[in-house]
């Protein structure tokens, strides 16, 4: 019975060494960001960010002797947090002793630090929080949404668009130039850093109402060969076509709320800008943004109000005006100059890589030769958008994250509005 005893007690030893150690496990919560008394050992980027903080809750699972921790990084911002070629992941890791890992799926938002003690951890979570802060303010951060005004809605318009892109390439109207491999993706032409001007201290608006100036281009003798830079991937998507009142930087669902919110409560503001009557503009002409046709990187057709009464410059004020007040526009963006255009065609779309991004262009002579007083039509403008970059709903359209009508809709607008998610 002693020989038993003593075996069951041997038998207790060994289980109690192999018991896991209780650790202490730093474990992420996401936090409000009006929410005053943060955690110890916070990373806190900004006040439109989601951050992480950590607490002191214990987890028996940690059988390594090492602390993990998660970090909230909007999907947009990882490339910051990796840089480029992994520098900045590899410097934070070698300036702290912290292992990075990244989520797998692009979807996710979740990074973990590993680390033998709370304190590196707590230095990588400060060095994190700073990559982040400079990246929402820095020019590499794609823009996301924009402000749009559809012109698209009009199929004689689209069906013009498509008839133009097969003049210029030769090719059958019947093809649709949407579907057509190589078309253009997004709403870059406001994205160009070389078209724009940054002359005022506040946001002023611009519109081409002079048809006349549309027309009377200089053609350059010099220059490349007929047609040179021309293909597919640079006209503009016919069922995209808009006008863009401004540019947005949203990287999280929060600053997509809080943008839908600020155009919902503009609503009135608008409606009155435009004396409640429908608004609508004429196209007529080609011109370049800079430069010659000869060697053109945006061609686009300028914007006429019917009536010249100003009420869309009105209207336009209206949305940046409030954007500006929400602090949702970036300081640098508060200053441009908004020149109203329909973009036609766009280099920065351009598909081939053989091509070098800052220097090209294409001979657009010959268009300007035959479309340079091309009357466009005239277009009512149905409502105003908060567009999404990238994505489209089943119409071809920009996804639409919040929608107000304008007076004299000639069809009913769905107020059903499509969810939009960051990145």
């Amino acid at each position: 019975m002693e020989r038993a005893q003593g075996a069951s007690n041997k038998a207790a030893k060994r289980n109690k060494r192999r018991s896991p150690v209780q650790r202490w496990r730093p474990v992420s919560t996401e936090i409000s960001t009006n929410n005053s008394s943060l955690l110890e050992n916070e990373v806190a980027v900004d006040d439109t960010m989601e951050v992480a903080s950590f607490n002191n809750n214990l987890d028996g699972s940690n059988l390594s002797e090492k602390y993990s921790s998660s970090v909230q990084v909007d999907a947009p911002l990882m490339r910051f947090l990796k840089g480029r070629g992994g520098i900045m992941q590899k410097q934070i890791e070698e300036e702290t002793g912290v292992k990075i890992i990244f989520p797998s799926a692009k979807e996710e938002t979740c990074v973990v630090l590993e680390a033998k003690t709370t304190e590196n951890i707590t230095k990588a979570s400060e060095k994190i929080a700073k990559v982040l802060e400079e990246a929402v303010s820095s020019p590499m951060l794609d823009y996301s949404h924009f402000i749009s005004l559809p012109l698209a809605i009009h199929p004689n318009l689209v069906k013009k668009l498509n008839n133009f892109q097969c003049s210029v390439l030769g090719t059958s109207s019947n093809v649709d130039s949407d579907k057509s491999e190589g078309s253009s993706e997004g709403s870059m032409d406001e994205m160009d850093q070389e078209d724009k001007q940054v002359e005022s201290p506040s946001v002023s608006i611009r519109m081409q109402v002079q048809a006349e100036e549309s027309v009377r281009v200089k053609m350059d003798t010099k220059g490349s060969q007929p047609d040179f830079g021309i293909d597919k991937s640079i006209f503009i998507k016919p069922k995209t076509f808009h006008l863009t009142v401004l540019m947005l930087k949203l990287w999280n669902k929060d600053r997509i709320a809080k943008a839908s919110d600020v155009l919902q409560s503009i609503s009135s503001q608008v409606m009155e800008a435009l004396e409640n009557r429908p608004i609508s503009i004429q196209l007529r002409g080609l011109t370049c943004m800079k430069g010659s046709p000869a060697r053109a990187r945006v061609v686009y057709a300028p914007v006429l109000e019917v009536g010249e009464e100003g009420r869309l410059e009105r209207a336009c004020k209206v949305i940046i005006d409030a954007f500006v007040k929400s602090g949702l526009v970036l300081a640098r963006d508060e200053k441009q100059e908004l020149k109203l255009h329909a973009t036609i065609m766009n280099v920065r779309h351009r598909k081939s890589k053989r091509w070098n991004q800052r220097n090209d262009s294409f001979d657009a002579r010959n268009i300007f030769r035959q479309y340079g007083e091309h009357d466009w039509g005239t277009y009512i403008i149905p409502e105003v958008h908060l567009s999404q970059r990238f994505k489209f709903d089943e119409r071809g359209y920009y996804c639409c994250c919040s929608s107000i009508p304008l007076p004299g809709e000639t069809q009913t607008q769905t107020q059903t509005q499509t969810e939009c998610v960051s990145g």
